[in-house]
Formats: structure tokens, C-alpha cells, sequence
């Protein structure tokens, strides 16, 4: 395996494929939902992140074979006055688990933060996926809180049509 890491772009029609075919996996699989990306989100989606100036693409390739991603997008801290990034999905396609290539990934989207000048890294992840959190973890992410009286902070939603 020669695995490279690059700044995908979304625009590049090799890219748009990875992304979209790396993504659809995830969201195929148990921890994604379960549901394919319908074929409208794959049609639109490497150019509506394109278009959007604050999306990231890191993109892992085994030679010309998509393996892995992080698309992530920046945001801003208005305790600090500096821009994060936040970590949207993390993608290691399955025939490439267990070599340590999101902690790669995760690396890569980090030196790209710091270049930015982001003040942290963000990202979401589910409780039951012990797998990730323990790569999280390996790589300096934990729970967040201003003041642990008040525990950690929670993601929630709201959808929207």
C-alpha cells in the first residue's frame, strides 16, 4: 500500500468521484444511518462543497483508490475572536480499517487548521461507537466543557424542511 493524503478538490472530477463514493459507504453503513446518499445528494454534493469557501476535504488514496476522508468546515469562536474547523464526517473505507489511516487523516486536517489559524478542532460522534472515540481520544480530542459542575457540552438538532 502507498497511501497519500491530499486537499481534495471537490471540483476535480476524480475527487468529486472519491468523495462522493466514500461518503455514500459511510452513509450506507450502521454508523452513518444506514441509508445511501440519495442520487440527488450524489449529484450535487462535490459541487455544493465546492462552492462553499470554509469546506475542507482531506482525501487518502492507495494509488489512484479512494481510502479514506475528512470534510470539514470552519467556523468561529467568539470566546477566542479565531476560526475553528469542524470535523463533519471521517471515512475510512472498510478495507483499510485498523492501519491507523484516520489517525492519518485526522493529522493532516489539524496541520491544515493550525495554517488557518483555527483556535480548535470540533467534531461530533456517536456514543456507541467506541471505535472512533478510542481514535479520537488517541489523538487529543475528549468531552467539552467550560465548567465541569455543568458537564459536558451535548450536540443536539433541530431539522429543518
Amino acid at each position: 500500500m502507498n497511501i497519500t493524503i491530499l486537499e481534495a478538490d471537490p471540483a476535480n472530477p476524480g475527487h468529486a468521484r472519491a468523495i462522493v463514493d466514500l461518503l455514500d459507504s459511510y452513509a450506507s453503513s450502521i454508523s452513518g444511518g444506514g441509508q445511501p446518499l440519495s442520487p440527488e445528494v450524489q449529484e450535487r454534493l462535490p459541487a455544493a462543497l465546492a462552492g462553499r469557501s470554509t469546506a475542507h476535504v482531506m482525501l487518502a488514496r492507495d494509488g489512484d483508490e479512494p481510502a479514506g476522508l475528512v470534510i470539514s468546515f470552519e467556523g468561529f469562536s467568539t470566546f477566542q475572536c479565531r476560526p475553528l474547523l469542524n470535523i463533519h464526517d471521517v471515512v475510512v473505507a472498510e478495507k483499510y480499517r485498523g492501519l491507523g489511516l484516520s489517525k492519518r487523516l485526522l493529522a493532516a486536517v489539524e496541520e491544515m487548521a493550525v495554517r488557518l489559524g483555527c483556535c480548535k478542532l470540533t467534531l461530533e460522534v456517536l456514543e456507541g461507537n467506541t471505535i472512533a472515540q478510542a481514535a479520537y481520544r488517541s489523538v487529543g480530542f475528549d468531552g467539552y466543557q467550560l465548567d465541569p459542575s455543568l458537564g459536558k457540552a451535548l450536540f443536539w438538532e433541530k431539522k429543518l424542511a
